[in-house]
């Protein structure tokens, strides 16, 4: 009885560890690989494959091993520069660079499969591409374009060297490009007195072409005033010409006229009585002859 139990409880210890093993075979040869991951297989040290869709993978246990590199979009944040630009004013160059491994196999192989090491590498090319773009603009030019122009020529300047990694950069962004503290306030004041030179500039130019258009629109008013003046003259001398023809036909006879001069002369008499009750008149009055 005795020699049963031991015997029964030796297989079931057996059995236990032939459990165990099989669990940590199991264990040792499935990985599981996640949305934003990238699971890479080596054999003694060599990459043997890389998984870039998400899933649970079997390897040889205790052959091949499994690690992990990131599959999404990644941020390095690079040290504040001071650097030079073409017109020799320091600036203080604060950026950062969106990336992420699109190759792994080259990443691994160039670079060790090290973020670090990516980053360190991304630090180097991005500072020696924005020396470049800052060393070839003026400082106007650099703030004037800080949302988009200084950007692109680094970009352009870096071009494909991180394919080689396995990188691809996606973008590089500036969060400041500013003056240093200490010689903020005299640029600032030589900025503020261009800026009034030009003001001044386009307010003389703009006080220039109102005097012009002033002197066109005198011009044009006295151009105007004397061509209708002709008009009323000519107007007038037309008026006074179908009087004197109106008057003409009205009068055409001997009787007509006559009446007509004295009808005159009786309008002269009574303007030259104003305020007077008696006329003298000479024999020699033309006014004098009508009444005889």
């Amino acid at each position: 009885m005795a020699a049963n139990a031991k015997k029964r409880r030796g297989g079931l210890i057996a059995l236990v560890v032939v459990i165990v093993v099989l669990l940590i075979l199991i264990l040792s040869s499935c990985f599981v690989v996640r949305q934003n991951e990238y699971g890479v297989v080596r054999q003694f040290g060599a990459v043997v494959d890389v998984k870039s869709r998400p899933g649970l993978y079997l390897k040889i246990p205790f052959v091949q091993s499994s690690e992990k590199l990131p599959n999404t979009v990644l941020l390095y944040d690079l040290p504040v520069s001071d650097l030079l630009t073409a017109d020799k004013t320091s600036l203080i160059a604060d950026c950062f660079a969106i990336w992420r491994i699109e190759e792994p196999r080259k990443f691994i192989e160039t670079l060790s499969g090290s973020v670090e090491n990516a980053e360190s590498r991304i630090n180097v090319n991005v500072y020696n591409a924005l020396k470049v773009v800052m060393s070839s603009m003026t400082r106007d030019a650099i703030i004037s374009g800080r949302s988009g122009a200084v950007v692109e020529a680094i970009m352009a300047n870096i071009g494909d060297s991180f394919t080689r990694y396995g990188i691809r950069l996606i973008a590089v962004e500036t969060k400041k490009l500013d003056l240093p503290d200490d010689n903020k306030s005299a640029v600032y004041t030589r900025m503020i007195s261009e800026r009034n030179n030009i003001a001044a500039s386009y307010l003389a130019e703009g006080e220039r072409e109102a005097k012009e258009i002033r002197n066109r629109a005198d011009r044009d008013v006295e151009i105007e005033v004397a061509q209708a003046r002709s008009q009323a003259e000519i107007i007038k001398a037309e008026g006074d010409a179908e009087y004197m023809r109106i008057l003409s036909e009205a009068y055409n006879s001997k009787q007509k006229a006559e009446f007509y001069t004295f009808m005159i002369a009786l309008d002269a008499m009574k303007k030259s009585m104003t305020g007077e009750k008696t006329l003298i008149l000479g024999e020699d009055s033309p006014l004098a002859e009508l009444f005889n």
